[in-house]
């Protein structure tokens, strides 16, 4: 009696009926996405190490100026590359788009390590992050449209905190990296040859997973349309995917409404992200506390844990809530705990209890409706290339904010000032979700 219960409960569990064919496909998308943050985390720790390295002395004298340049081409490199590649793998397939995408990003991370120049460390960073932009939309596409209905939100959460892990790896490597200094003043360049690995990972790639059944039987029936409520013509020639997201009435409507979204978070993200190191710093200089500095990685480590938290959780919550409350909740929480953060919190220990707070919304819930919700909105002839104008286009906007940073900083009054401004857009958020359809239990458009 009670191993009939044990089966009859193991059969109902999110999980039964995931076989290793699932496993292996959420296994390489999260190693993916996982070396995607690395990379990301991999440029901001080494920065100023590496700016010391190439600049003049001349350009020295305003290292803030190239360090914003650094980074806002690679975020700008990161959204062009994200939405041509996933424009490519609705044409060519989610698999292969996905070699090629890491492949191409571990050759460029490797060869930043040469670089010499800041016009040539700029040039690599570009083509780097246009390598690894298609790698989150081909990852979140395969992974939609092969998981089963009530394993596919948990399952794009896991594979959204890959990149969780891929930031705290990052942050690790380099603490034993500049510990010991191995190459003294040149030691950053490892990080960028530790970025090339990948390339042995796209054999793994090639061998464990197979193409999206659901993608190509849309092909090979000719099933163009955008969304379920918006019919393409019929016909034998292929409308262009990017074309059609902005021409079907309810897939621009759509469009429109995920990426004011998804720019929202991104902004709002990347001024509470970036500057609580230096705020962190500057209360623990007031607190008088020894090595006032490393307290600014410390903080940022706690705020990754509460993202990573917040990945983990996401898949059963909104499966729970739904996908609007999710979102209404989500920014609702970033409001306040952003508040919190730069308006209310004047000690180290507040720090320690609000950053994981603040990661939990701002950074995991506040991404993670992307990997979960988009891939619902949209059919498999244009899934991946929405997904991408949706999450990558909004880099192509906020690429300029890093470049800014000083400036802004100046004209809101400081750190914490230009925190709270900038963080004030997630209002948007707690009213858009009740203009976008409720896909819980639905299933994905065919």
């Amino acid at each position: 009696m009670n191993t009939q219960a044990a089966e009859s409960k193991n059969n109902n569990s999110w999980y039964a009926g995931l076989t290793p064919k699932h496993w292996n496909i959420l296994k390489s998308s999260f190693i993916g996405w996982m070396f995607d943050g690395f990379e990301a985390v991999a440029l901001i720790v080494v920065l100023f190490p590496m700016l010391k390295s190439v600049l003049t002395p001349a350009q020295m004298a305003t290292p803030s100026v190239y360090a914003g340049l650094v980074i806002g081409m690679t975020l700008l490199g990161w959204g062009i590359g994200g939405i041509v590649g996933g424009v490519l793998a609705d044409y060519f397939g989610r698999k292969r788009v996905m070699l090629w995408s890491v492949f191409l990003y571990a050759l460029f991370s490797g060869l930043t390590a040469f670089s010499n120049s800041i016009a040539t460390l700029c040039v690599m960073r570009f083509l780097t992050g246009l390598a690894m932009g298609s790698e989150w939309s081909t990852g979140i596409a395969l992974l939609a449209e092969t998981w089963p209905e009530k394993a596919r939100a948990k399952g794009a959460g896991f594979l959204q905190s890959g990149f969780g892990f891929g930031t705290l790896l990052a942050a690790l490597v380099w603490y034993g990296l500049s510990t010991y200094n191995p190459m003294g003043a040149d030691t950053w360049r490892l990080m960028f040859v530790l970025g090339a690995l990948p390339a042995f990972f796209v054999l793994y790639i090639r061998r464990s997973i197979g193409e999206s059944e659901q993608w190509m039987q849309a092909l090979a029936n000719k099933r163009w349309s955008a969304t379920e409520n918006s019919k393409a013509p019929s016909s034998d020639t292929r409308p262009f995917t990017l074309k059609q997201l902005f021409q079907e009435p309810e897939a621009r409507r759509l469009t429109l409404l995920t990426f004011l979204l998804s720019l929202m978070t991104t902004t709002a993200w990347w001024a509470i992200s970036s500057w609580l190191p230096t705020f962190t710093v500057a209360i623990a200089k007031a607190e008088g506390l020894a090595d006032a500095a490393t307290w600014g990685s410390k903080i940022t480590i706690y705020y990754t844990i509460g993202g990573i938290v917040a990945y983990w959780a996401s898949g059963f919550i909104i499966d729970w809530i739904g996908r609007r409350w999710f979102l209404f909740f989500t920014f609702l929480g970033a409001l306040i705990a952003t508040y919190i953060t730069y308006k209310m919190t004047t000690t180290m220990f507040g720090m320690m209890i609000i950053a994981p707070i603040n990661g939990f919304f701002t950074l995991g819930c506040g991404f993670v409706w992307m990997a979960i919700y988009l891939a619902e909105l949209f059919a498999p002839a244009v899934r991946s290339t929405a997904l991408s104008v949706v999450n990558n286009g909004a880099r192509m906007v906020a690429w300029i904010f890093p470049i800014m940073a000083g400036s802004m900083i100046e004209s809101f009054g400081g750190v914490a000032q230009a925190a709270l401004t900038m963080s004030s857009v997630y209002v948007i958020g707690l009213v858009i979700p009740w203009f976008l359809p409720e896909t819980k239990g639905k299933g994905l458009p065919q």
